[in-house]
């Protein structure tokens, strides 16, 4: 075994960076043609079945507005009723033929049993299931004041589409319908303060990766790592280090500091282009790709980084961290952010 190991370690990377001088270039170009392809023959949603869960605001809420617009029957669930019931009415008015809302929460088996069931029962069919719910807690891990405040990153962003989709698969696969997964480029870049956060959306591309191996070309699958978007998160929307869910744009500041935040109806739009295309992955905004390789070739500056720009010294608060003054200079947000995100006011519950 020492011996094969051995060999391994010195033919391997020669093997690889071989196959990355010859192979990958052609391998891009094959890429490139499928999906021109893939544009041409793109999928009509018109007519089609699609569950939404994580509808109520956000990249959710849109992404049922863009559905609505392509002629598709929907099925949204999320918390909160209110903004449930307007999302569906602006849907329905969009141009949905029919717009079903159920209050749930994507946490619990139960209610991730009863959104499918609704869909089947309503209308006999799943084509789309789009996984879009989530929180996000933002603090330094050893700021809390238990450790178990942060439990419902995992139970909302990892267990709920895992409980989703386990219902929905047998439909799916009788559709070759797809699934289109909202995870986070923060799944490699690891921000300070979202740690929890981070971890669950890495644990839901690594399991909706397996799933792809698993499920084959009976159900397609597109996994988005947004980066930046427009939404109640961007607007300072989080859970603290109580647990609590509050809005705190100071915060939110430090931590998003001086990046620029994509319109969300933008970002919609892209999503169900690339789901109807039979993409894998997509990132969106498309420049945002690039963190993923400079983290992969240089993560420890990227930790460097982090560290120097994002996070205070003990006892020193977070608003005095680098990235909270830079972006406080006058006129950056306005150039940056957009109008929503300035002028943010958004309830917590």
């Amino acid at each position: 075994m020492d011996f094969v190991d051995g060999v391994l370690n010195v033919l391997a990377p020669i093997f690889t960076a071989t196959a990355f001088l010859f192979f990958f270039p052609a391998y891009l170009r094959f890429k490139s043609l499928r999906n021109v392809w893939r544009s041409f023959f793109s999928e009509n949603v018109a007519g089609k079945v699609v569950v939404i869960a994580g509808a109520s605001s956000g990249i959710g809420e849109h992404l049922a507005y863009e559905y609505g617009k392509r002629g598709a029957f929907l099925v949204i669930g999320g918390r909160r009723e209110n903004a449930l019931n307007q999302v569906a009415e602006t849907a329905y008015m969009l141009g949905s033929p029919r717009v079903i809302s159920l209050p749930l929460d994507i946490s619990t088996v139960e209610d991730c049993r009863r959104l499918i069931d609704e869909a089947i029962n309503q209308f006999g069919r799943l084509d789309h299931l789009v996984l879009s719910a989530g929180v996000t807690p933002v603090c330094m891990f050893e700021d809390t004041f238990e450790v178990d405040n942060f439990s419902p990153a995992m139970d909302i962003n990892f267990w709920g589409p895992v409980y989703a989709t386990y219902f929905a698969a047998p439909y799916l696969r009788m559709t070759r319908g797809k699934i289109v997964v909202i995870a986070s480029s923060t799944s490699w870049l690891n921000a300070p303060r979202l740690s929890f956060y981070n971890a669950s959306k890495a644990a839901v591309v690594s399991f909706f990766e397996t799933l792809r191996v698993e499920f084959a070309s009976d159900i397609g699958i597109t996994l988005v790592t947004p980066g930046l978007i427009e939404s109640e998160i961007t607007k300072g929307k989080f859970l603290n280090k109580e647990g609590k869910m509050v809005v705190d744009q100071d915060m939110r500041d430090v931590v998003i500091s001086a990046a620029p935040i994509e319109t969300v109806q933008r970002c919609a739009e892209a999503i169900v282009n690339s789901a109807c295309r039979g993409d894998k992955y997509l990132t969106w905004p498309p420049w945002f790709r690039m963190t993923f390789f400079v983290k992969t070739l240089c993560p420890e500056l990227v930790d460097w980084f982090n560290r120097w720009y994002l996070v205070t010294d003990p006892g020193v608060p977070p608003t005095q961290a680098i990235s909270k003054k830079i972006i406080d200079l006058p006129g950056l947000k306005d150039i940056l952010w957009p109008d929503s995100v300035r002028s943010a006011k958004i309830k917590t519950s």
